[in-house]
C-alpha cells in the first residue's frame, strides 16, 4: 500500500523517474545518476518511451505501464508536460512528486496544485533541485555533490544556495538529515516541512533559506511549534526593497516588510542569521555547541588586535563581555607573566608557549565569572599552532568542569592553522577562521537563547486596560455613513479614549483668522498643523508650526502654511488647520507608533523616534500583534538596542510600563476593529508616565468576514468565553487559557493530588516554569485549552485539545481539582471541548487514560466516545467520531 503525503516524499520504498534520459547534463540523467549512486534499496523505475533502459535500469514507456504504484515520482519533463504527468501519476495512485522544471506561470502552477489535490498527492516544487536524504542513501536531485549523514535539516527556496551549501558542507565535513530544495512551493511549503522535521528523530536542528512566505498563519504556527523542540535558523533574503522585489520575481511570493519577517522570526523563537557566511558559522556552532548557560563571554588570546575585532563584533550585536573577579585574576597572575593584560580579554602575549595557554584555560575552567570562553590564536613563530590546539583539546576533554561552559575557538589564518582547526572540528569544538565570525557565532547562541526566553516568559497581567469596543464600532460606522475614510486627531479623540489612549484636545480652523480666535480661547502657546489628505508628510510644506504665543503669530503662521501648500501642491485638498495648545515638553521624548498592513503578515505595529517623518519602515522596530505587556516590552527594548528609538540623557527615562500599555492598547484596537487599515500616532509625547498623542491619523475601509483571518497570529478567542454553573450552583467562567494564567495555573496544579496527576501525565512529573509556559502560552490556531475560573479568579479545571497539522484529529486531556469531583466540572469541560472540536472542523477527538480512572471512562461513554481497553499496555483509548455526530 503506498505511503501518504510527506511520508511518501521522505520515506519512499519505490521511486519513478519520469523523463529519465541519457541526455548529457539533462535533469533526467543527473537524477538517475545520483539516485543510483546513493544506493537506494527500493525499486527505481525510469519512465521514457524513447529508451528500453536508462543507466542500466529497465525503462517503461509511460506511467500506466509501471509494474507497481510508486511512492514518489521525480518529474524531469519540460514544464508544459507537467500537468499531464501529474494527472497520470494521480490516476496511478502516486502520493508525492518532485517537480524539477520551473512552473511556467501562475495559471499552470495552480492547475497542477488543483489536479494533485484531487488525488491527495503532495507536490514539491516546481523549480526544485530535489531532495537528499543521506540516512536512507537517497539522492533524488540534480545536485552536483552528495551530502553526508548528519543531524541538520536544510530547506531552501533557492537551488543555487543549495549547491553552495552542499559544497561548503563537503569541505567542512558537515552532514545533514534532510537536504530539501523547496523551489516555488506550489503545495508543500515551509510550514509543512517544519511540522515534519520537528518530529523527525534524525533531525536536531533546522536551517531555512527563504525568499518569501506564502501563508503567514500556517508558517507562524509551525515555526513556533518546531522551535519549542529544535533550534531553527533562518536566512531571509530581500532585506532591501530592491532585494525583496527581486525575490518576488524569483519565487512569486508577496513582498513583505523585512522588519515584519524579523519580528515573525523572533516571535516564533527562531534565530535569524544575516547572510550565508553567518549561516556557515551558525551551522558550525549548531553542529557542536551545547545550550548556552548565560551570556557572559571571556576571551583568551595571544594577540590584542584580533581580540579587539572580536569585541567590536560582540558589543555591536548587543553581547556582554564578562568581568573577572579577584579570585580569577589572582589565579591568572600565578600562571602568566607580569605583562599580561590583567583584564578581559586575557592577552597572554604573542610569545605564549603551549603551557601558558593550558594553564590559563585550567584557571578559567575553575572559575564561575563567565558562561562561555572564546580561545583565540594568531600564528606565531614561538609555538606550533596545531600543538596548542591538541593540548587544549586534551584539557577540555579531561577537565571535570569543561562541560559547564560553551567553548569556541578562533585560529586565524589559512595554511599554517588549517590542521589545528581540523583537530577542533574532529573533537566537536566549534572553530572559526576570523575573530568576527567567532564572536558572531557566539551571538547566534545568545540571540537564540533570548528568543527562546521570550517564547517562555510569563506576561505581566494588567486588568485595568479600558476597551470599549461598542463605542469604537459606533464611531467607525458614523464615519462610513458620512463617507469619511480618513480621520485625524480631532476626529479620533473619542475613539482613542475608548482604548485608554490620551490625545491632546484639538480644534479645527479654516483660515488664519479663525485659528487666531481659537488660540485666544484655549490659551497660549499653541501649535497649528496642516490638514490635507493629499500630503502624507506635513514637513514637505513645513506644515507644523510650534510655540505660537500671540494672535498675530498664529494668523501669520497659518496663512503662511496655506500659501506654501497652494504654491507647492496646487492641486492638494486642504481641510483647514488643526489648532492645539502646546503640550508640556520639558524632559519629554517624542515617539512614533504606527500600524501598517503588510502583504504577508497582515497588520504590524511599528515603533520609532518621533519628531521627523520616517523615510521608510526601516527606521522603525516592528512587532506582530497580538501584543501583551511582555511582548510590548520586547518591542521597546528592540527599538532601543537597534537605535530605532534613541534615548537622550537630558530627557526623563522612558517609562517602560507606560509605553507598553499604549502599544498593547493599540494592538487591542486593531485586532478588535479590522476596519482600521492604518494608524499613525506621531508624535506620542512621553513625559514620565504621562503619554499624550499629539497628532493622530487613521485610515478606515469597510471589512467583511473573519477579522482574525488577516492576522498572522490568532489572537485570544474571546468569542469562546461562556458563563456556566456547577451542580452546587456556584458560577464559573469557561474561557480559553491566557499566557497571564501561569501563576493561577501553578496554584491549580497544587490542588491536584499526586494520584490524579499521575493519571493525567502517566508519570510522576514536576511541573516547573517551562512546563507551565507550554501549557498557558498556546497557539490558538492549532491548540485550545479551556479553563474553568471561579468568581475569585481561581482555576478549577482545564481541558485541552491539540490538533495535528492537517486539522484532522485532536488529542484531548482533562484535569480538575481533586477537591472538586462530583460537581459536574469534568462534564462541562468535556462538552465545551467537543463543541470547539466540531466547530473547528475536526474529524475525530481522541485521548488515553488509565483503566483505574473509572470516572473518566464512564464520562467518555456517556458523551459518545468509543472506549477500547488495552490491559497489556495499561491504557484505555477514547475516540469520538465527530463527523458521524454532526
Amino acid at each position: 500500500m503506498p505511503l501518504q503525503g510527506l511520508d511518501a516524499l521522505f520515506r519512499p520504498s519505490s521511486i519513478a523517474v519520469v523523463g529519465a534520459s541519457h541526455r548529457d547534463n539533462g535533469a533526467g540523467k543527473l537524477v538517475m545518476k545520483n539516485l543510483l549512486a546513493g544506493n537506494f534499496s527500493g525499486p527505481v523505475m525510469p519512465v521514457n518511451p524513447k529508451y528500453e533502459a536508462v543507466a542500466g535500469v529497465m525503462a517503461y514507456p509511460d506511467i500506466a505501464s509501471l509494474p507497481r504504484i510508486p511512492d514518489l515520482a521525480i518529474i524531469c519533463t519540460p514544464a508544459d508536460k507537467n500537468l499531464q504527468v501529474i494527472e497520470q501519476l494521480g490516476q496511478k495512485g502516486c502520493k508525492a512528486a518532485i517537480i524539477l522544471a520551473a512552473g511556467s506561470g501562475k495559471g499552470l502552477v495552480e492547475a497542477m496544485r488543483t489536479t494533485a489535490r484531487q488525488y491527495q498527492m503532495r507536490l514539491l516544487g516546481p523549480n526544485s533541485m530535489g531532495v537528499i536524504l543521506p540516512h536512507l542513501g537517497l539522492n533524488v536531485s540534480f545536485a552536483p555533490f552528495p551530502a553526508k549523514p548528519g543531524r541538520i535539516a536544510f530547506v531552501s527556496q533557492s537551488a543555487a544556495v543549495c549547491a553552495t551549501i552542499l559544497d561548503w558542507a563537503r569541505h567542512n565535513d558537515i552532514g545533514f538529515s534532510h537536504f530539501i530544495s523547496l523551489g516555488d512551493a506550489s503545495d508543500i511549503d515551509f510550514a509543512q516541512l517544519l511540522d515534519y522535521l520537528a518530529r523527525d528523530r534524525h533531525t536536531s536542528a533546522i536551517l531555512l533559506y527563504m525568499d518569501a512566505v506564502q501563508d503567514a498563519r500556517t508558517f507562524m504556527s509551525a515555526a513556533r511549534a518546531a522551535s519549542r523542540n529544535k533550534a531553527v535558523l533562518v536566512v531571509k533574503s530581500g532585506k532591501t526593497r530592491i532585494g525583496a522585489q527581486l525575490g518576488h520575481l524569483h519565487t512569486g511570493g508577496n513582498v513583505g516588510l523585512d522588519g515584519a519577517y524579523d519580528a515573525a522570526i523572533r516571535r516564533a523563537g527562531m534565530l535569524r542569521v544575516r547572510d550565508t557566511h553567518d549561516l556557515f558559522a551558525a551551522v558550525e556552532t549548531l553542529n557542536h555547541a551545547q545550550s548556552l548557560r548565560g551570556e557572559r563571554l571571556v576571551i583568551l588570546t595571544n594577540g590584542g588586535g584580533p581580540a579587539i575585532m572580536a569585541i567590536d563584533t560582540l558589543l555591536a550585536r548587543g553581547g556582554k563581555l564578562a568581568t573577572l573577579g579577584d579570585t580569577t585574576l589572582a589565579a591568572l597572575n600565578q600562571v602568566l607573566p607580569g605583562a599580561w593584560s590583567h583584564t578581559n580579554p586575557i592577552d597572554i602575549v604573542g610569545d605564549a608557549p603551549v603551557e601558558r595557554y593550558v594553564n590559563s584555560l585550567k584557571v578559567l575552567l575553575d572559575s564561575d565569572d563567565f558562561d562561555a570562553i572564546l580561545i583565540m590564536h594568531a600564528p606565531s613563530a614561538a609555538v606550533n599552532s596545531t600543538r596548542v590546539a591538541r593540548e587544549l583539546i586534551e584539557v577540555i576533554k579531561t577537565h571535570p568542569r569543561a562541560r559547564r561552559f560553551n567553548i569556541l575557538t578562533n585560529w586565524s589564518g589559512e595554511t599554517s592553522v588549517f590542521e589545528a582547526r581540523r583537530c577542533f572540528t574532529e573533537a566537536g569544538i566549534p572553530t572559526y577562521r576570523t575573530p568576527e565570525s567567532a564572536a558572531g557565532a557566539f551571538m547566534h547562541l545568545v540571540e537564540y537563547r533570548r528568543n527562546q526566553k521570550q517564547l517562555m516568559e510569563t506576561p505581566v497581567s494588567v486588568s485595568d486596560m479600558p476597551s470599549d469596543g461598542d463605542t469604537v464600532r459606533t464611531l467607525i460606522q458614523q464615519a462610513f455613513d458620512e463617507g469619511v475614510s480618513q480621520l485625524d486627531t480631532h476626529e479620533v479623540s473619542r475613539l482613542m479614549a475608548a482604548y485608554g489612549i490620551q490625545t491632546l484636545p484639538t480644534w479645527i480652523a479654516s483660515d488664519g483668522t479663525e485659528a487666531a480666535h481659537i488660540a485666544e480661547q484655549i490659551g497660549y502657546p499653541v501649535a497649528i498643523k496642516l490638514r490635507s489628505p493629499d500630503i502624507a508628510h506635513k514637513s514637505d510644506v513645513s506644515g507644523v508650526v510650534l510655540n505660537l504665543r500671540s494672535a498675530a503669530e498664529v494668523a501669520q503662521a497659518a496663512d503662511a502654511v496655506l500659501d506654501r501648500v497652494r504654491q507647492t501642491f496646487p492641486g492638494a485638498r486642504i481641510h483647514g488647520l488643526l489648532v492645539q495648545r502646546m503640550a508640556r515638553r520639558a524632559g519629554s521624548q517624542e515617539l512614533h507608533i504606527a500600524v501598517r498592513s503588510d502583504p504577508v503578515f497582515g497588520p504590524v505595529i511599528l515603533l520609532g523616534d518621533g519628531g521627523v517623518d520616517w523615510e521608510g519602515e526601516e527606521q522603525a522596530a516592528v512587532a506582530l500583534p497580538p501584543l501583551n505587556m511582555t511582548l510590548a516590552r520586547y518591542l521597546v527594548i528592540h527599538a532601543l538596542k537597534s537605535g530605532k528609538v534613541r534615548a537622550n540623557r537630558s530627557q526623563q527615562p522612558l517609562d517602560m510600563m507606560a509605553v507598553c500599555r499604549v502599544l498593547t492598547q493599540v494592538s487591542h484596537l486593531i485586532i478588535n476593529h479590522p476596519e482600521i487599515t492604518s494608524l499613525d500616532i506621531h508624535p506620542l509625547l512621553a513625559t514620565g508616565n504621562e503619554l499624550v498623542a499629539l497628532d493622530v491619523s487613521m485610515q478606515l475601509h469597510p471589512f467583511e468576514g473573519d477579522g482574525q483571518a488577516r492576522l498572522a497570529i490568532r489572537p485570544y478567542p474571546k468569542e469562546w468565553e461562556e458563563a456556566a454553573s456547577l451542580k452546587d450552583g456556584n458560577p464559573i467562567l469557561l474561557r480559553p487559557i491566557l499566557p497571564e494564567d501561569e501563576p493561577a495555573h501553578k496554584e491549580f496544579v497544587g490542588h491536584v493530588s499526586d494520584e490524579d496527576r499521575y493519571k493525567r501525565f502517566f508519570a510522576d512529573v514536576v511541573i516547573g516554569h517551562e512546563e507551565l509556559a507550554h501549557m498557558t502560552q498556546i497557539d490558538y490556531d492549532r491548540e485550545m485549552a479551556f479553563v474553568a475560573v471561579a468568581a475569585n479568579g481561581d482555576i478549577l479545571g482545564v481541558v485541552r485539545a491539540v490538533s495535528d497539522p492537517d486539522n484532522d484529529d485532536a488529542e484531548f486531556a482533562v484535569l480538575v481539582r481533586s477537591d472538586l469531583k462530583g460537581v459536574g466540572l469534568g462534564r462541562l469541560l468535556m462538552e465545551k471541548i467537543i463543541r470547539y472540536a466540531r466547530q473547528r472542523g475536526l474529524n475525530t477527538l481522541s485521548g488515553i487514560t488509565m483503566p483505574s480512572n473509572r470516572g473518566m471512562v464512564m464520562l467518555a461513554r456517556k458523551l459518545g466516545f468509543r472506549v477500547a481497553t488495552h490491559l497489556e499496555d495499561g491504557i484505555v483509548e477514547l475516540k469520538l467520531d465527530l463527523g458521524q455526530n454532526n
